[in-house]
């Protein structure tokens, strides 16, 4: 059964569009792959001058089922030029854009991951805002070990993990009580 786009955008996306976050990503099925690409086109018209930008990551016209990327360019940017970042997803095998080319080729390699590896690439979990030692850490121990689980499995301080968690969570919940209320996405969407 398709799910209504603008819905699970919110659902998993909303402490991106409170600026929360720089990224979130959800599946989406639909048998009309013209109707998706026409939705992203229009929501980045409408969410361009607020920062933000959608873009399906890995797409299946067999299976209808497609990963939808909403990020903040301008926060992404700053995580990605980051340099315990940039060290880590060297390490990962990502080729780095040199001076002056667009950091966006790392959204590329990483498109290219998720639709030509076999494994999934975890080091996703930065194009999230999910901090590196947890990245890291779910990478090193496998997925176990955690000190803390919430929207994503934390390794480092599980009270503060919990706090973010929660307030995640709440945006959330608040988001998706106001737009049901009546409130459109493009007022929920904070600029910054």
């Amino acid at each position: 059964m398709e799910r209504n786009f603008e819905t699970v955008m919110l659902e998993q996306c909303a402490p991106v569009l409170a600026s929360l976050k720089p990224g979130g990503l959800f599946r989406y099925e639909t048998r009309d792959s013209a109707d998706l690409a026409r939705r992203v086109k229009n929501w980045n018209v409408q969410l361009e001058p607020k920062g933000l930008r959608v873009r399906v990551l890995k797409g299946c016209v067999l299976t209808h089922r497609y990963l939808v990327y909403v990020y903040r360019a301008n926060r992404l940017a700053a995580v990605l030029q980051d340099p315990a970042v940039r060290n880590f997803l060297a390490r990962t095998g990502y080729r780095l854009p040199r001076q002056g080319q667009p950091w966006q080729t790392l959204l590329d390699q990483l498109s290219q991951r998720l639709c030509c590896e076999g494994e999934f690439p975890h080091e996703i979990g930065v194009f999230l805002g999910y901090p590196l030692p947890d990245v890291e850490g779910f990478i090193q121990n496998r997925g176990q070990n955690f000190t803390c689980c919430g929207c994503w499995k934390a390794y480092g301080d599980p009270e503060a993990a919990q706090r973010h968690f929660d307030q995640l969570r709440k945006c959330t919940a608040v988001y998706l009580r106001l737009y049901h209320s009546g409130t459109p996405i493009l007022r929920l969407a904070v600029a910054a």
